[in-house]
């Protein structure tokens, strides 16, 4: 649950041309979802679309992919843009979200969500940051009491949308709700001041998995009588936006098998380093279908 957005890749031009863009897909949520399709597992993506061709894209990549794609479409707000702006420095994001289709989600969204009956249901720290409402929707979803519902939260901290006191302070209040939590020890040092990952836990102790991304280094895995790590493969590194993404993805697909902590580790860090070869958030799907499962939104389109 939560924002896809259209993303805008630069491609190389002739000099002194303007240079050209390609459509492709990107949001945490979304990243996440198609990655866990592609392994094999049934995925569901519930979050608002603009009633606009960035929206049709979206619908059509995660179709593609697997992914059932449970869109409303609102026909009075768009679909959220960011571009990727690479430079000598590493790359930028310029974003363009205010006010997107996703910034109306809210508590009503959970209902959908429960009546799937999902065994995991993922989320982060992005889309709490949109809204209020959506916000409020992030909650909701943390504290279900399902006995049968893993609740995954990735932190995905992200200055430009997180970096006031109340912010820091709302990402430690939402991990400590989840069952699962992905959380850079980068991220932690900026939001927190936390730079161990003993210091990490001891801050979120509730999680039953608290998994600690560790950069080039590797990651951690920790619960309850036990702590595992699985060092970072060897990469040539094209563009690291998704990864974190394609991480949390590997780790969850192996958990839902109820896989060692070590094949989780290892399945996660795999997935990460095929994405950060990559100039997109995930791999090309094949061929896209026609159509998309889809709901009705307000327009009272079917797709």
């Amino acid at each position: 649950m939560g924002e896809c957005m259209a993303l805008l890749v630069p491609e190389e031009a002739p000099p002194g041309r303007a240079p050209r863009f390609r459509a492709e897909v990107g949001g945490a949520e979304g990243n996440v979802a198609v990655h866990l399709a592609r392994a094999g597992r049934r995925v569901e993506w519930h979050g608002p679309l603009g009633d606009d061709p960035f929206g049709d894209r979206i619908r059509e990549r995660l179709t593609a992919s697997g992914v059932v794609c449970r869109s409303r479409i609102d026909p009075a707000r768009p679909t959220g843009l960011y571009m990727k702006h690479p430079g000598p420095e590493g790359t930028r994001m310029r974003y363009w979200r205010r006010g997107s289709a996703a910034s109306a989600l809210g508590r009503d969204d959970a209902v959908a969500v429960r009546k799937a009956a999902p065994r995991l249901v993922h989320t982060t720290g992005i889309t709490a940051a949109l809204s209020e409402t959506a916000d409020e929707l992030v909650e909701e979803l943390l504290t279900d009491t399902s006995p049968t519902t893993l609740r995954s939260f990735d932190v995905n901290h992200r200055p430009a949308l997180h970096d006031t006191p109340g912010r820091r302070r709302r990402l430690l209040d939402l991990a400590r709700r989840a069952d699962v939590v992905f959380c850079g020890l980068d991220e932690a040092q900026a939001l927190w001041g936390i730079e161990t990952i003993d210091g990490l836990r001891a801050l979120i102790p509730e999680p039953q998995w608290l998994v600690v991304k560790q950069g080039a280094t590797g990651a951690t895995a920790l619960r309850a009588g036990g702590s595992f790590f699985h060092p970072a493969p060897e990469v040539e590194v094209v563009e690291p936006v998704g990864a974190g993404d394609a991480f949390a993805a590997g780790f969850l697909h192996r958990l839902l098998d109820e896989a060692p902590p070590m094949e989780c580790l290892a399945e996660g860090t795999a997935l990460a380093g095929l994405v950060l070869g990559l100039e997109g958030d995930a791999p090309a799907p094949p061929p896209p279908p026609t159509s998309c499962d889809t709901d009705t939104g307000p327009s009272g389109r079917h797709h």
